[in-house]
């Protein structure tokens, strides 16, 4: 049985991909990261981390700042578009290492990361 709030998080994730697909504008897409990923900022002196039970902000002061969404779980979520425009560059391959990874077919990844590229992985099969 699902429960109530989780039915409610899918509608509230199906309007912002809805949102997404009517626009034609993927930057509300969120990213989905370990909570690990703050703790480099807790030993950054003048950084401030701020929260409540669901959401957060990571501010170095008079450099940047990022505000999380923070799920049940502690992992944490940032629009992909806030990721390209509040987070320096320097700083992606940290959260890059962070990065929660879905279950995916790494095939598939791997094709589209590769223009032109074929990747055989057997024979077709039927849909079931």
């Amino acid at each position: 049985m699902v429960s109530s709030d989780a039915r409610a998080t899918k509608v509230l994730q199906q309007s912002v991909l809805r949102r997404a697909l009517t626009t034609r504008d993927a930057s509300n897409l969120h990213v989905y990261f370990d909570g690990a990923v703050i703790a480099r900022y807790r030993a950054i002196e003048g950084a401030q981390l701020l929260r409540t039970r669901s959401v957060g902000r990571v501010t170095l002061t008079g450099r940047w700042s990022l505000d999380v969404g923070i799920a049940p779980d502690g992992s944490l979520h940032v629009p992909f578009q806030d990721l390209v425009d509040r987070l320096p560059e320097d700083e992606w391959a940290h959260w890059i290492d962070h990065l929660l990874a879905r279950p995916v077919s790494p095939a598939f990844l791997q094709m589209r990361l590769s223009a032109g590229a074929c990747v055989d992985d057997g024979e077709p099969e039927a849909w079931t």
